[in-house]
């Protein structure tokens, strides 16, 4: 999926850097708890839509308008988990960010 699918690459640094971030703000239990099950649900709904293109590409081979508006719902539901989990992190790391800059 990550070779296949540019935007797996994208997930694939930004679960990266925030890992990285919350093992230098030291995240709580709790605070891991949110950002894997924000990582998590970002990465079922990107496998779930690549799974889906690949099927919708096998029953029909060619152009078809309901095959592409069924990917761009399947890839709407990728965004809506990513800006999901945008706002988890910003909750998260808000206030270790402000602790740090002293805001």
């Amino acid at each position: 999926m990550i070779r296949g699918q540019h935007n797996a690459g994208i997930h694939a640094a930004a679960t990266i850097a925030v890992i990285v971030l919350g093992v230098f703000f030291q995240l709580s239990r709790s605070e891991w708890c949110w950002i894997v099950l924000a990582i998590s649900i970002v990465w079922t709904a990107e496998a779930l839509n690549t799974a889906f293109e690949f099927l919708a590409d096998a029953a029909s081979p060619s152009f078809s308008p309901i095959v592409r508006d069924a990917k761009d719902v399947a890839a709407g539901a990728v965004l809506i988990t990513a800006i999901a989990a945008v706002i988890i992190g910003a909750i998260v790391f808000w206030r270790h960010v402000t602790a740090m800059l002293k805001l």
